[in-house]
């Protein structure tokens, strides 16, 4: 889906949720320019494991973009980031509030000298307010939000998730208001500052959650893999693992009892209804394992699936990146990178009859695009000559006049 070209994006942002915005923002076809910090670039490079030298965490976010890097502690290197940022249409940053504004880069100022762009900003817990100066990453606000203590189990410790969804879904949150912002923008003419924080996107997400207790006062616990109002509905060990088996219905759990041999449970007035499983879960639960650890988890998938009955093995990354279905649906695809050759990526998962999903670039290099950016900006070869020369603009291959040694 390339209904963004002819988008421009400078992209301010670093580590993982304005990068995994502007990512998203380029598969979907805009041209996005990473405007990184000289000389050293995005904190993300310094961040492992690597990959002969190079951050997977920086690959996972930085596909289908342009890289320039500029040194914004000189007055030269504000002043070509201003310039870059006139001709665009969208900017993104996750700094801390008042950042820009202290750079000479806050959204009035850059409003004045382009109506229609647009700003996207991600901070920790907003941009105003008592906890607004506060610094923020991923954890502080999952346990901020009430996240973690619905995560994990009841006699255990609150629980982060395995990957960094604060970050992860406030930067989904931003392009939702980015894609907003340029339809309002077609119908007034005007730009405007779209933005978020880890903390309002963790709350948006608490979901029937935030509602039960909103509507009934009611602080749900946590309460493992287990699902707090359904049951059976979680995690079950089967003869070599673990399977996620979810029968919703009462003609499910019904089908259930009769594919384990259990025909008497439904009947059982501890188990007779739903509200009564749930109560009594850990009971079910082992009386469930005790049929399930006769067979293999891929074997009682099969059989369950074929009963009409929801459940699945808890796959493994390798087993995930080998499974025929995330094959088929295409959920991987290869870009060429200039140090590493073919570059296995996941990717955006929207998709269109009509346009397959396409990955033209490879996270870039360090100022991999420096010149080949301020040239279409409109700088003179001479300045951008002037700016290498005086180490304020990096390109990669380019010696750093400092070190001798390329970027």
């Amino acid at each position: 889906m390339q209904a963004l070209q002819g988008i421009k994006i400078i992209d301010l942002s670093r580590a993982l949720s304005g990068p995994f915005c502007t990512m998203v923002l380029a598969d979907l076809g805009a041209d996005v320019i990473k405007v990184e910090p000289g000389p050293d670039g995005d904190m993300s490079r310094t961040w492992g494991p690597f990959d002969r030298g190079v951050s997977t965490y920086y690959l996972s976010c930085n596909r289908n973009k342009r890289g320039v890097c500029v040194d914004f502690r000189t007055p030269q290197g504000l002043d070509t980031l201003q310039q870059l940022i006139d001709g665009a249409d969208v900017v993104i940053e996750n700094f801390k509030p008042g950042t820009l504004e202290s750079m000479g880069l806050g959204y009035p100022v850059l409003s004045a000298r382009n109506p229609r762009l647009i700003l996207g900003s991600i901070n920790a817990f907003g941009s105003d307010g008592p906890m607004s100066s506060w610094p923020g990453f991923d954890q502080i606000a999952q346990g901020y939000s009430g996240l973690m203590s619905l995560t994990g189990y009841n006699d255990g410790d609150p629980t982060r998730t395995g990957t960094a969804i604060g970050d992860l879904t406030s930067g989904m949150w931003l392009v939702t208001a980015v894609l907003a912002a340029l339809l309002e923008r077609e119908r007034s003419g005007l730009g405007q500052h779209v933005h978020t924080s880890l903390l309002a996107s963790l709350v948006g997400l608490l979901s029937v959650h935030g509602q039960r207790y909103l509507s009934l006062g009611d602080v749900p616990r946590r309460t493992g893999n287990a699902h707090a109002v359904i049951a059976p509905y979680g995690v079950f060990q089967t003869l070599d693992g673990p399977l996620n088996l979810a029968p919703i219905t009462s003609a499910m759990w019904a089908r259930l009892c009769g594919l384990l041999d259990l025909p008497e449970l439904p009947h059982d007035p501890r188990f007779a209804s739903n509200e009564a499983r749930v109560e009594r879960r850990d009971e079910l639960k082992a009386i469930l394992e005790a049929r399930l650890k006769t067979r293999s988890k891929r074997d009682w998938t099969a059989r369950l699936i074929a009963a009409g009955l929801p459940a699945g093995p808890i796959n493994t990354l390798d087993e995930v990146f080998a499974d025929p279905q995330v094959l088929h649906c295409g959920l991987t695809q290869t870009v060429n990178h200039p140090t590493l050759g073919t570059l296995r990526q996941v990717v955006t998962p929207v998709f269109s009859a009509a346009e397959p999903a396409t990955s033209q670039r490879p996270p870039p290099l360090l100022g991999e695009h420096s010149i080949e950016v301020l040239q279409e900006a409109g700088f003179a070869p001479a300045t951008i000559q002037s700016l290498l020369k005086a180490n304020v603009l990096l390109q990669a291959g380019e010696p750093d006049r400092h070190t001798g040694t390329a970027p």
